[in-house]
């Protein structure tokens, strides 16, 4: 492999050499889609003949294929327009061939116009805005130069981590803006200039009015991504302020899973003349290598079928996803009676307790994530084998994005839906949305039952486990705690603003 030239930014200006953009004409290559039709198109009665036509058809095909001709379609980022030092970051990560929303969007975002791309989630969006920016700050290098709004706090840290990655060879510094957080650490990342701003619109609002000397008056690119959901979490009259702030001469990204129209007043305030990137064939699109089941058992079973469940993926990597921060922690609770090593995530837990349990999660040290909502949008695990809804999401949107936590970046996984007699209204709508039946996920009722002893003792367990939680709470709400939550969270001096950062659950 060539040796590898570090770059380093500065705000003095361009680097003295540019690098040279190596671009090959993509043409369509129709010649060979007329032969493939016309050999479709033959009479069957000339066996000889088609064959003859077939032999022929394919040697064209085998021509227009030939890696040296210019109609072959982009195999690599090189072929997309990014720069040779952003391609080899590429490499190092293990991205070896762009995904079908990166091999879209790339070259409109290097051609300068603004964007929107629709993609079901874990295909790779982050990259195709991240890449774009970078190679447009290593030609003009300054400070504050892209602005990525997210929904949530964890998702804010993983494009960070991925810009950081992806910009290691120039040297390319961000800074993660969001509530829950000490405002001074953040507002000294700020002084320092960074390039990338990773932030919550919230707490980017409260340094805007309050941080003094920070300003986006000189922002070239701004990234909204999972942009419905901000919508959803009502940061849309934060992001009003937030666009009077921003200079209008600017290139907008407008990214998600899945498009609304609430967004139709996002992207006629925010971007000019957008080029629309689809690679969905629906609203509520998920991965082809995606298998997704449903279970159907009475409630008062719901446990055991968990349990059991499990046990048939043991040794395998599961994320099991609840309505409510309660049920999270009892059933964290109950799966540790058991011998599991789960470990639960919510909003009600301090950031520094929800970074915590998602790297344990991450590193392998715990192989189940129990978790609410807030780990349904944009987190990027990419060896999550399993995603069980033990709670049926309470919208079709939100199903997406939960069973998109598994079968990421080409993987395959599984995405099983525990349903009672109490959710086939809201499952039906889900499969209705999806635009298919879900196959159901076949189990013994005398395999399952085996486990029922045991899950009842640690049932008994838990609530035990549960008393002593909520007794904490009340203790701290009487001490002088007011306003804490399970993991000692509180609201901080961003007030409203830091409640919607935190996110439901």
């Amino acid at each position: 492999m060539p040796e590898v030239k570090r770059r380093k930014l500065s705000h003095d200006g361009p680097p003295s050499k540019k690098t040279k953009v190596k671009r090959d004409s993509a043409v369509p290559a129709k010649e060979a889609q007329a032969v493939e039709d016309a050999t479709d198109a033959l009479p069957n009665s000339t066996t000889v003949a088609r064959k003859a036509q077939e032999v022929e058809a394919k040697d064209v095909l085998a021509e227009q294929d030939d890696p040296g001709d210019d109609a072959a379609a982009p195999k690599t980022f090189a072929d997309l327009g990014v720069i040779e030092s952003l391609c080899d970051a590429c490499d190092s990560l293990g991205f070896k061939t762009p995904t079908p929303i990166q091999t879209e969007s790339i070259p409109i975002a290097l051609g300068g116009k603004d964007i929107i791309g629709l993609a079901e989630t874990g295909s790779g969006k982050t990259a195709a805005f991240a890449l774009p920016i970078l190679q447009a700050l290593l030609d003009k290098p300054q400070p504050f130069f892209g602005l990525v709004l997210a929904p949530t706090r964890e998702l804010a840290y993983q494009i960070s981590q991925q810009f950081e990655a992806l910009g290691s060879l120039i040297s390319v510094r961000c800074a993660v803006i969001v509530g829950g957080m000490d405002m001074v650490p953040q507002a000294i990342a700020l002084a320092k200039k960074p390039h990338i701003v990773v932030a919550t619109p919230g707490r980017l609002l409260d340094h805007l009015e309050n941080t003094k000397g920070f300003s986006l008056r000189q922002l070239r690119y701004l990234v909204m991504d999972e942009a419905d959901r901000l919508l959803d979490l009502d940061f849309g009259p934060i992001l009003d302020k937030v666009f009077q702030v921003l200079p209008r001469e600017r290139r907008t990204m407008l990214f998600s899973a899945t498009m609304s129209t609430k967004l139709d007043h996002l992207t006629r305030a925010a971007l000019q003349n957008p080029v629309r990137v689809s690679i969905s064939t629906s609203s509520y699109q998920t991965v082809k290598n995606l298998l997704q089941r449903y279970i159907f058992i009475p409630h008062k079973f719901k446990d055991i079928y968990l349990v059991y469940l499990l046990h048939e993926f043991a040794g395998q990597t599961a994320i099991l996803f609840t309505r409510t921060v309660n049920e999270t922690q009892r059933l964290a609770f109950l799966l540790r009676a058991l011998g599991r090593s789960a470990i639960p995530l919510h909003g009600q837990l301090t950031q520094s307790a929800r970074l915590g349990a998602l790297n344990k999660f991450k590193t392998g040290s715990r192989d189940i994530l129990v978790a609410t909502d807030v780990a349904a949008r944009g987190l990027d695990i990419p060896s999550v084998d399993l995603v069980l809804n033990f709670d049926l999401p309470p919208d079709s949107k939100t199903y997406v994005h939960r069973v998109g936590r598994t079968a990421r970046a080409g993987k395959s996984g599984v995405a099983i839906t525990v349903v009672t007699q109490y959710d086939i209204e809201v499952f039906q709508r889900v499969e209705k949305a999806l635009g298919k039946k879900l196959e159901e996920q076949r189990t013994e009722r005398d395999e399952v039952m085996v486990f029922a002893e045991r899950v009842g003792e640690a049932q008994r367990v838990a609530i035990t486990e549960m008393k002593g939680v909520h007794e904490k709470m009340k203790a701290g709400r009487g001490g002088g705690g007011k306003g804490r939550g399970i993991g000692g969270a509180r609201a901080r001096g961003g007030g409203r603003r830091d409640i919607m950062d935190v996110e439901e659950g």
